[in-house]
C-alpha cells in the first residue's frame, strides 16, 4: 500500500512551489494576499509541514498565474 503522507513528495512539492514563487517574484505575504491563503498555511506547503489540498493547489495556481500541473514537477509522480 502506497503511503498517502510521503514526506519526500511534500518537501519537493513546497521546493517547487517556492521556486515558481520566487520566479514570479512575489513574497509570501504577497502570495497570501493573491490567493487568501494564510500567510502561515504557505510557509508551510513550502516547508513540507503539511500535506494541501487539490482545492489548495488550484488557488495557489491561480494566484500564481500558472497552470497548475506546473506545481507539479516530474519526479513527483511515481508509477
Amino acid at each position: 500500500m502506497h503511503n498517502v503522507r510521503d514526506e519526500k513528495i511534500l518537501i519537493q512539492f513546497g521546493k517547487n512551489l517556492k521556486r515558481l514563487r520566487n520566479e514570479a517574484g512575489i513574497t509570501q505575504e504577497e502570495l497570501s494576499y493573491r490567493s487568501e491563503l494564510a500567510l502561515s498555511q504557505i510557509a508551510r506547503i513550502e516547508t513540507g509541514k503539511i500535506n494541501t489540498t487539490i482545492c489548495t493547489v488550484y488557488t495557489i495556481a491561480k494566484a500564481l498565474e500558472v497552470n497548475a500541473g506546473k506545481l507539479f514537477i516530474e519526479n513527483l509522480v511515481k508509477s
